[in-house]
């Protein structure tokens, strides 16, 4: 199984970003998406989820998406001006059934920044 993982951190607070609705879909040749996993980052803004890939699977492209509007408004700052981003979307490839995906990410309300870290 393919493991995927997030560090979720809230640039402007300084913290752990916790409780952001994540969601992992696969996409379809003809653009339909299938969701393969719903979640919820941790206390500490950290996500690991056993994800099941056979060899067919494997090059297939995904959508990992951070729903991070409502965390945004549920931890308003004054002061930070009108917040448009409501999702980051990190479409990536798993191309080892057995890899592990870990894919850190600082937020603000209108920016990230996201990488990927063995």
């Amino acid at each position: 199984m393919a493991i995927i993982s997030s560090h979720t951190l809230d640039s402007v607070l300084g913290s752990h970003a916790s409780g952001i609705e994540v969601e992992l879909f696969r996409l379809e040749a003809g653009g339909e998406r299938v969701r393969v996993l719903r979640t919820r980052t941790d206390e500490g803004g950290r996500l690991s989820a056993e994800v099941e890939l056979n060899a067919e699977r494997a090059n297939d492209t995904y959508e990992l998406v951070f729903h991070t509007g409502d965390y945004f408004t549920a931890h308003s700052v004054s002061g930070l001006g009108s917040r448009i981003m409501n999702e980051v979307v990190v479409r990536f490839s798993m191309p080892d059934p057995n890899g592990r995906y870990h894919m850190p990410m600082m937020l603000s309300p209108n920016s990230y920044s996201v990488w990927w870290s063995n």
